[in-house]
C-alpha cells in the first residue's frame, strides 16, 4: 500500500474519531449480516432512538433480571399523564334474580 493511501485511511479515520466514531472488524454469521449492519448504522445516530436501542442490546446481551418498577415507569412517560381524566364509573347494585 502506498503513501498516499495510508495517510488516506489515517484521515479517514482521525475523522471518524472526530466524530466519536470508531471502526471495527465484528464476526458474525452471514445470515447476520444485514441485522448487524443496520444496528451499527441505528446506534451511530446518537439520539434518543440510538440511546433506547442501547440500552435495550445491553440487557439482552448482560443476560440480567430486568429491574423493578419497569411498569411504573412505563405509565409515568404515558402521554395521558396529567391529563384529568376521569375515570369514575356508576355503581349499580345488578338485577335481582330468583333462585
Amino acid at each position: 500500500m502506498g503513501n498516499s493511501q495510508r495517510r488516506a485511511i489515517q484521515n479517514y479515520r482521525t475523522r471518524l474519531g472526530e466524530r466519536g466514531l470508531a471502526r471495527f472488524e465484528v464476526l458474525a454469521r452471514d445470515a447476520d449480516r444485514d441485522l448487524i449492519r443496520s444496528l451499527a448504522r441505528r446506534l451511530a445516530e446518537d439520539d434518543a432512538e440510538a440511546s433506547k436501542l442501547r440500552a435495550i442490546v445491553g440487557e439482552a446481551v448482560a443476560g440480567e433480571p430486568p429491574k423493578k418498577g419497569g411498569i411504573l415507569a412505563a405509565l409515568r412517560r404515558s402521554p395521558l399523564v396529567g391529563a384529568d381524566l376521569d375515570l369514575s364509573r356508576q355503581r349499580e347494585e345488578g338485577r335481582k334474580v330468583d333462585l
